[in-house]
């Protein structure tokens, strides 16, 4: 095929993700409120994609890069490309949120009204009360004119513009002091331009007292804060008359480069960047579809923004307000039933972590287990006094996090506690700054990261002194420290007192904090200097088994797929003959089941309840099978420029449950979409076949297996299974 043929293009395939996404909150298969939580994140998704991705494509085209992608766009043709498919996703979203879920949400008892005209005195007088007694006080009107500059508008931030008047008799009004030498700023001869903020310390969604329906039942009725103040504006403008209004939010560019090399302080570097994006160009501009133009004319102008960049919005602005009508009580039956992780069975006895790692390797799969056991290793260690020595990568944390709890009070314990604190996390930077200063308060040694690169592995290593010398634990991750998160992403990890696995972990923390580069790894693979070679390494190797004949087989699963070098790789292993099952949650620049390219390819994209976040990889080796997990993606980033770490899976037990979760998942056919040979996505044909949702089955199997473990008794220091029947005893 030609050169731009053989790959598809990273921005639009990631909107092709973010469509998936979309379609499960059109789907009504799915819970009316796990749809209004599809859409929010639809809207949550495309902010960050703009503030970055969007973002990058302009600063290139500003700066003349004449450069291609590997599908062959320049960047002006790829935001070209981004911008109306965008445009046509906003329609979609909009569309899907007018005509499908607000209509589902009032005829189950939640009416969401945006024109007061439907409200009855009696509620019109209540909400004027709340506004007087809870909005109005915390509302800041801003003007704009030669006396005051055009205000700071915050980045996602929600506002309301307005062009207004002076009262007829108003000699006075506000007090310019410019006007008298004429240099008065004036949208128009008559009309002057202001603004408030709509309060994010306020409850977006005001809830009336129900009202009673025709047959008995209650219709809860609610309006949205934005339109209770824009219909009370006149209050903060009373010498104005109030023209006409309109809602308007911006994304800035929030990305930032920074020039390590010229850094001497990275923290307080990073800090002084923070501020900067406040003041980030800005880059996309949301505005009421029935915006004045006079007030658009304005906007653009201050904002520095062309037309192609304004997205006109029929509907309230930032759809992530439906994660609050998702969190309103009452309407349990309309969501997905709650789903606690199980415990861990292995770990389910009287035995301490330390002696149950001994036993064996522990396989963790999240969130359909508990994430408990990881805190409990953190923990455990901080207190044992047998415990010398605990080193963590952290890259994303939680706001209480109990991880960050468990290391300071190891380093109040007196143990030597190393944590490389990533700053460099996009948009977890403020927060890791935050932690980083109170480790170090505490007593432990942080570590910024390694010059130019992000740390982006998931590794922790507990020293311990035992009777027979010392041992080293380690836990091997493909998700955060983050124990919010891991109650909504899916991710594997491992326990593991392997001495060869021991040994490299001590070398990764090495090299982290100083300058050594171990001559060798037992296990581990680490990048960015040896895991692109051991990748390209392996498919190679699968490539030339399949021609001699053997048995060879990729399975891998991932985030994202967008690397050329490994693309060409897997499409050169597709023509050997290599059968290749591929689950990428996003991105994907492979083409695949493209005759004569890669009709041995196939590709799964699973959306559901959970935000599928592991990465598995299976070589059939020639019938010797390999099993590796880790925190790498196939992207050039997580290759070539960032500290990424993929261990083996060496127990068969472990084997066996990473080849359970990849047969599960490309079984499944009412969450997975399957990559078509033109680029596009489709669900798979259910007709005579037994439905299968991958994350379901995670669910119950480990329900069963937590329930089973209750029910075995201990003999003779042995864990035994106690059948059904014997219940009782």
């Amino acid at each position: 095929m030609e050169e731009q043929n053989r790959y598809y293009n990273r921005e639009l395939s990631w909107l092709l993700f973010n469509t998936r996404i979309l379609e499960e909150a059109r789907d009504r298969q799915n819970l009316l409120f796990e749809r209004l939580k599809f859409l929010s994140i639809t809207a949550s998704n495309l902010d960050e994609f703009f503030m970055v991705r969007v973002a990058s494509l302009k600063d290139m085209i500003h700066g003349g890069y004449k450069g291609t992608d590997i599908a062959g766009m320049t960047a002006k043709e790829q935001f070209d490309a981004v911008q109306e498919k965008t445009h046509a996703m906003v329609d979609q979203q909009y569309s899907t949120y007018k005509r499908s879920l607000l209509k589902d949400l009032k005829n189950e008892g939640l009416y969401l009204i945006s024109d007061f005209s439907e409200l009855t005195d009696e509620e019109i007088e209540l909400l004027d009360k709340y506004f007087d007694e809870n909005v109005y006080p915390v509302l800041t009107p801003m003007a704009f004119d030669s006396s005051r500059p055009f205000p700071l508008i915050l980045n996602k931030s929600l506002n309301i513009a307005a062009l207004l008047r002076r009262k007829d008799g108003d000699k006075e009004g506000i007090v310019k002091p410019a006007e008298k030498a004429g240099k008065k700023k004036k949208v128009s001869d008559e009309l002057d331009f202001a603004m408030v903020q709509v309060p994010r310390v306020l409850k977006r969604v005001v809830e009336l007292p129900p009202r009673r329906k025709d047959n008995g039942n209650e219709l809860r009725v609610a309006v949205l804060l934005e339109d209770l103040i824009e219909h009370n504006i006149d209050r903060l403008f009373s010498n104005y008359d109030v023209v006409t209004t309109a809602a308007f939010r911006i994304m800035r560019d929030a990305d930032f480069d920074l020039d390590e090399d010229e850094v001497d302080d990275l923290l307080e570097e990073i800090s002084k960047q923070l501020k900067k994006r406040r003041r980030g160009d800005v880059i996309r501009l949301e505005v009421s579809d029935r915006a004045d133009r006079r007030l658009i004319k304005v906007l653009k102008k201050e904002l520095w923004i062309d037309e192609e960049d304004i997205y006109y919005i029929d509907g309230p602005l930032d759809l992530t307000f439906l994660m609050s009508v998702y969190s309103l009580p009452g309407f349990d039956r309309l969501k997905d039933r709650s789903y606690k992780p199980r415990q861990v069975p292995e770990l389910m006895n009287d035995d301490d972590i330390f002696t149950n790692i001994r036993k064996q390797d522990i396989f963790l799969h999240h969130p359909y287990e508990s994430f408990d056991p990881v805190v409990d290793f953190v923990r455990t260690a901080a207190q044992d006094e047998d415990v010398l020595a605990i080193k963590q990568t952290l890259y994303r944390v939680s706001s209480t996090s109990p991880i960050i709890a468990a290391l300071e009070a190891a380093a109040s314990n007196g143990k030597q506690v190393s944590v490389l604190v990533e700053l460099k996390a996009r948009f977890d930077e403020e927060n890791n700054i935050i932690w980083a200063k109170r480790l170090e308060k505490a007593g432990c040694h942080v570590i910024y990261g390694l010059r130019g690169l992000k740390t982006h592995s998931k590794i922790t290593l507990v020293v311990r002194r035992e009777d027979d010398g010392i041992r080293r634990y380690v836990h091997l991750g493909t998700g955060n420290y983050n124990d919010s998160t891991a109650k909504l992403y899916t991710d594997c990890g491992i326990m593991t007192a392997d001495p060869r696995i021991g040994e490299d972990a001590t070398a990764v923390f090495n090299m982290l904090s100083g300058y050594s580069e171990p001559d060798h790894w037992n296990e581990l693979v680490v990048a960015p200097i040896w895991l692109r070679k051991w990748l390209i390494k392996r498919i190679e190797r699968e490539t030339e088994v399949a021609r001699s004949g053997k048995p060879a087989a990729i399975t891998a699963k991932m985030n994202s797929l967008c690397d050329k070098e490994v693309i060409d790789a897997l499409y050169e292993a597709s023509a050997a003959g290599v059968r290749i099952d591929l689950i990428v949650r996003g991105i994907c620049c492979l083409r695949a089941g493209v005759p004569g390219l890669s009709e041995n390819i196939s590709v799964h994209s699973i959306v559901g309840r959970y935000l599928e976040h592991a990465r598995i990889m299976r070589f059939e080796n020639g019938g010797d099978p390999l099993y590796y997990m880790g925190s790498a993606d196939w992207m050039p980033r997580n290759l070539d420029r960032r500290v990424e770490i993929v261990f083996p899976l060496l127990s068969e037990a472990n084997k066996r449950e990473a080849q359970h979760i990849l047969d599960v998942q490309l079984s499944d056919n009412l969450k997975a979409h399957i990559l078509m040979p033109d680029g596009s996505y489709e669900k798979a044909d259910l007709r005579g076949k037994k439905k299968i949702c991958a994350q379901q089955v995670f669910m119950e199997e480990a329900a069963e297996r937590e329930d089973a473990s209750k029910k075995e008794i201990t003999k003779e220091g042995r864990r035994v299974f106690v059948p059904m029947e014997a219940e009782g005893l």
